[in-house]
């Protein structure tokens, strides 16, 4: 299992959850020193008391629950928002209506906007474009009438808690960029470090073998063309810096976290389920060699664990048509290219080319090496195969693949299948 080292834990929003939690409990105390100073002039001074007597507990009880993004759930936002819009609407029938037209204070006062904002943290902007517009049914209903003083108040809070919503929103996408540019510039790091060291032993060892090797010639000169291509694979892998996709924290509470992480076989259950997505470079590597050529992008090149593993095989069925068909002396190159809407892999040999007409020839008779290993695959995951190729001039493979469908390929090719 590779590993990677935790680089940092940051997180924008929890000041915001602590924030929340004192603002909640300080309103619950406004809101209950507000009916002291003016019990006497409420009609029905018990249904204050009986709907603080609720209030408060439910705060207290639920500090846990406002402390990070993962404890306050759907549930008890709705909760929440419920006991606020209660004690909109039975003002009413604890406060006189002159006091209420007067632009008294409903019996939650201003708690209501604690539960208002913990929706914008929790879901951002939409969330609390929500919420405020029940608040601000309620407020219309509990007045009788549609006031200016009712449109202030929805106002403040509305556009207050969608502020907040937005800017949470943006600090938790800020958050996941800075941790991948974390993660990437560490394992950077790392493969220097490996690089120096590899370079100090391995590689000079193998250089050696391949010119001493060569040298001496006989069965020391296979040997020697062996530790060439050993050496040409394990420069690739070094240069490349296969870096598996960041893992952020489930919580979101808990900010972008760059930690270690186990990266499952390729065939494990995961894997088949599509759970992940799987870095193409790490697939294409071995294919690399003294007469394979490897350029890839400098990020982890993602896709759908079954999308990659078909298309990488369909770059080795490439390969080994040029080894089968090109001559033992051909070169050939993989270049890996990373598109917002789609991957494309092309593979490029120096062969003799095919003569036309040779490909439906040989499909003809029953040998379709490039129709099923190669088109077949790009099909079966939602994508094309290209083949492009002059006699004299080499071919050139041209696979692409579309995210979109690539996200769903697992699933249809194991329908298909």
């Amino acid at each position: 299992m590779a590993r990677r080292e935790k680089v940092m834990r940051m997180s924008v929003e929890q000041p915001l959850w602590r924030a929340l939690t004192a603002y909640r409990v300080l309103t619950m105390l406004y809101a209950i020193g507000l009916f002291v100073a003016a019990h006497e002039k409420l009609d029905r001074p018990w249904l204050a008391v009986s709907y603080y007597a609720v209030l408060a507990p439910w705060t207290l009880a639920t500090l846990p629950r406002v402390a990070n993004a993962a404890s306050c759930t759907r549930r008890f936002l709705v909760a929440d928002l419920t006991i606020a819009i209660a004690g909109i609407l039975l003002t009413p029938l604890a406060d006189s209506q002159q006091r209420i037209v007067d632009g008294g204070p409903t019996l939650p006062s201003i708690w209501t906007a604690g539960s208002v904002l913990a929706f914008a943290i929790k879901g951002g902007w939409r969330w609390a474009a929500s919420a405020s517009l029940l608040v601000g049914v309620a407020n219309v209903v509990q007045r009788g009438a549609f006031s200016r003083d009712t449109l202030h108040n929805v106002l403040l809070v509305c556009i207050a808690s969608i502020a907040i919503g937005y800017v949470v929103e943006l600090a938790r996408a800020s958050e996941r960029t800075l941790a991948r540019a974390l993660e990437i510039e560490a394992a950077t790091r790392e493969r220097e470090r490996l690089a120096r060291d590899i370079h100090d032993s391995v590689l000079q060892v193998l250089a050696m073998v391949q010119r001493r090797g060569t040298a001496i010639g006989g069965e020391a000169a296979e040997l020697g063309r062996l530790a060439g291509e050993q050496e040409v694979a394990l420069r690739t892998l070094v240069a490349g810096g296969l870096v598996p996709a960041s893992h952020v924290s489930e919580d979101a509470s808990q900010g972008a976290v760059v930690r270690a992480v186990e990266v499952p076989d390729d065939d494990g259950p995961d894997a088949l389920n599509g759970a992940a997505p799987c870095d193409l470079r790490a697939l294409l590597v071995p294919h690399a060699g003294s007469k394979v050529t490897l350029s890839e992008p400098g990020a982890p090149v993602l896709l759908a664990p079954g999308a990659a593993k078909e298309l990488a095989a369909a770059v080795g069925a490439a390969l080994d048509n040029v080894r089968r068909h090109a001559g033992e002396r051909a070169r050939a190159w993989i270049l890996v290219e990373d598109e917002p809407d789609e991957v494309i892999v092309t593979v490029r040999d120096d062969g003799p080319g095919i003569p036309e007409g040779r490909l439906a020839e040989a499909e003809g008779e029953g040998r379709l090496g490039v129709a099923l290993s190669i088109r077949g695959r790009l099909r079966d995951i939602g994508g094309t195969a290209e083949l492009i190729s002059v006699p004299g001039q080499g071919t050139e493979v041209e696979l692409k693949v579309p995210r979109a469908e690539a996200r769903d390929a697992r699933g249809k090719a194991g329908k298909a299948r």
